[in-house]
């Protein structure tokens, strides 16, 4: 139990060094709808800059990201991204972070919404519950682009359009490595995140992957992960202590194989395959040392830069895309040495 503790505290404090932002939640609140309030609730590396008056003349933009975490260096690369486009432009720019609390994003919405933002960029704590936020939001006329993770198809009326990795390209990326890796089967776990439509999205496009070998596969367990190392962990050890022939973890992403990873190593066990969706630089680091067996690449810079430019189409009057999704491709270790410390 203490080796346990141990390694995940050393993988714990690692991941944070990584992160790239504040993930304490921000307390905000309908009522705290100014300047002061947004600059409290940014991560610490945008608030000096987080300004949310309403555009000034002459073309210059005001805009707005709301994810739905920062203590991932997936939303953090989408931050910077985004801070160093508007930066270039000279527009306006804050992020808000609610720590994957609902509550804290439905509140930091209706603050938006009344700030004369020209655009915001979402990512959903849950892709079902937000619906009342973006309704704040869309009433003031503010276009939505809904990034990464998209909403549910019944709230897609209120998001101007969609940009993501393709979610379910990915997991058949991954699921097809799975399957050439073990032609004759095994016995597997999934660690998913079923509030998440993008994870969703993974776990599908991961079990179709399969393909006709699907059938060979045994699936023990499929546990919510909660796409967290310090959750993932101790799921990912129970399943291990319950199934001792156990040969590999599918995740939805880095942070939940690192936890996989974490729980294999504390057990002492060789051989269990762990497969992921990400390509983090945490990621590609374990697949550089063997933790993980094969990872697919989300695009977070893709995702930023492609949103920030339909974002200034639609306000120069353009139609856009309702959907667009970036292609998914599988990092191997020269790919991922070469871009160790980068995402994509």
């Amino acid at each position: 139990m203490k080796k346990t503790f141990t390694t995940l505290m050393a993988l714990t404090l690692a991941a944070s060094a990584l992160a790239g932002c504040s993930s304490k939640a921000t307390e905000t609140t309908a009522a705290a709808a100014n300047t002061t309030a947004a600059e409290s609730s940014a991560p610490a590396d945008t608030k000096a800059d987080a300004k949310t008056e309403a555009p000034a003349e002459g073309g210059s933009y005001s805009f707005a990201f709301l994810p739905n975490t920062q203590n991932n260096t997936f939303q953090a690369a989408m931050n910077d991204t985004f801070k160093r486009l508007c930066q270039e432009k000279g527009y306006n720019y804050v992020c808000l972070d609610p720590d994957y609390d609902l509550n804290t994003q439905l509140s930091q919405m209706a603050d938006v919404a009344n700030q004369g933002f020209d655009a915001v960029f979402v990512i959903p704590v849950d892709s079902a519950g937000i619906r009342q936020g973006l309704e704040q939001i869309s009433e003031k006329n503010i276009p939505i682009l809904n990034v990464d993770t998209p909403v549910i198809d019944e709230d897609l009326d209120l998001v101007k359009t969609v940009i993501a990795t393709d979610a379910y390209n990915a997991g058949t990326l991954v699921g097809q490595q799975m399957a050439a890796d073990y032609p004759d089967g095994g016995k597997i776990a999934i660690l998913d995140f079923p509030s998440n439509e993008s994870c969703v999205n993974r776990v599908a496009g991961f079990l179709d992957g399969l393909g006709d070998a699907k059938d060979k596969f045994e699936i023990v367990a499929q546990q919510d992960g909660a796409a967290a190392l310090d959750v993932s962990m101790p799921i990912a050890e129970d399943i291990i202590q319950a199934n001792p022939e156990l040969d590999a973890f599918f995740c939805i992403n880095d942070p939940s194989a690192l936890g996989a990873a974490a729980a294999i190593k504390a057990s002492g066990k060789t051989g269990i395959g762990v497969y992921s969706i990400d390509a983090s630089p945490d990621g590609k680091a374990a697949i550089l040392d063997g933790s993980f067996t094969a990872v697919a690449a989300q695009v977070p810079i893709g995702i930023a830069e492609t949103a920030f430019e339909k974002a200034e189409d639609l306000l120069a009057g353009k139609e856009i895309e309702k959907e667009i999704l970036l292609p998914s491709f599988l990092v191997d270790k020269e790919k991922a040495e070469a871009t160790l410390n980068d995402w994509q």
